[in-house]
């Protein structure tokens, strides 16, 4: 990816945390003490090495959890950097979901509200999706002031990284189910005064070096 420092962008690679034994299962929310699995720790091996060709990255942000510092561990190794913690960059907090079997979940009649309508939905003795929208952008806002013209990356979780993506992409927070983010892909935006500027949407190849504008 070309690099070209401008003081009135930032390019942020919001990296999605690397495979977990209960990916795709259960909603873990906040719970501590989830860690990668082999897969898991292998595609953040493979992520590490795919930044690690773009020279200017100059920050490595990762949020609380386990899974996501173990991912952003190798990336800040890779680039010759530390893994600094972002609050921010925090999975949703799904309350009283937390740690329950998708499949039972998707049962529920208001799944469909997280599914075809989440900006009406707050999960039970939990966060928002609309709250988690906001929090996650003023997050990536306030990382963008920190390093003004640089290259950071930001390790979190699929449905803010998605959040994030959809309110780059202006795309309605109802239609944020429709974007898809893997398991250590690269969601690439780049944050400029006239606005954001989306360069790659859950990237899995290694095809970094051709997400610039043309």
């Amino acid at each position: 990816m070309a690099t070209k420092r401008t003081l009135d962008s930032t390019t942020v690679l919001l990296v999605r945390h690397g495979s977990t034994p209960t990916t795709g299962k259960v909603l873990p929310g906040r719970a501590p003490g989830l860690h990668l699995g082999d897969l898991g720790r292998a595609q953040a091996e493979v992520v590490a090495d795919r930044i690690a060709t773009l020279t200017s990255v100059e920050a490595v942000y990762a949020s609380p959890l386990e899974r996501a510092r173990e991912t952003a561990a190798p990336i800040a190794k890779a680039c010759g950097l530390r893994v600094r913690r972002e609050a921010g960059l925090i999975e949703c907090d799904f309350g009283d979901w937390t740690g329950r079997q998708i499949a039972t979940l998707a049962r529920r009649k208001d799944w469909q509200t997280v599914q075809r309508t989440p900006s009406l939905f707050t999960f039970p003795g939990g966060e928002s999706f609309a709250g988690m929208q906001l929090r996650m952008t003023e997050a990536i806002a306030g990382l963008c002031a920190r390093h003004p013209g640089g290259t950071i990356v930001a390790v979190s979780h699929a449905d803010p990284i998605k959040a994030a993506a959809a309110a780059a992409l202006g795309t309605p927070l109802d239609l944020f189910q429709r974007i898809v983010i893997s398991p250590c892909s690269i969601t690439a935006v780049r944050y400029a005064r006239t606005g954001p500027m989306v360069l790659t949407v859950n990237s899995t190849g290694a095809d970094l070096v051709r997400s610039v504008p043309s």
